[in-house]
C-alpha cells in the first residue's frame, strides 16, 4: 500500500466516522470509518519505514559526465 492510497483510506474513515450521519442496517459506518483510519494509518506507517529504509540503504548513482557530439562533423 502506498502513501496516496494510506491518506485516501485515512480520508475516507474520517468522513465515514465524522460526516456521515446516515443509518445503515445491519453495519455501523463510525465504526467501519474507525477501521479504516486505523488502517490507513498502519500503511502509512509502513510505507514511511520503508522509504526510510531505502534511504539508508543508498541507491548508487552515476556521476559520469555525458559528452554529446555533433553527428556532422
Amino acid at each position: 500500500m502506498g502513501i496516496g492510497t494510506s491518506i485516501f483510506l485515512i480520508a475516507l474513515g474520517a468522513i465515514l466516522k465524522f460526516a456521515v450521519t446516515t443509518s445503515v442496517s445491519g453495519i455501523e459506518l463510525a465504526t467501519v470509518g474507525v477501521i479504516l483510519m486505523v488502517v490507513g494509518i498502519i500503511g502509512l506507517l509502513i510505507s514511511l519505514f520503508y522509504l526510510m529504509g531505502a534511504e539508508r540503504r543508498g541507491v548508487p548513482v552515476t556521476t559520469e559526465r555525458v559528452v554529446e557530439r555533433d553527428p556532422y562533423v
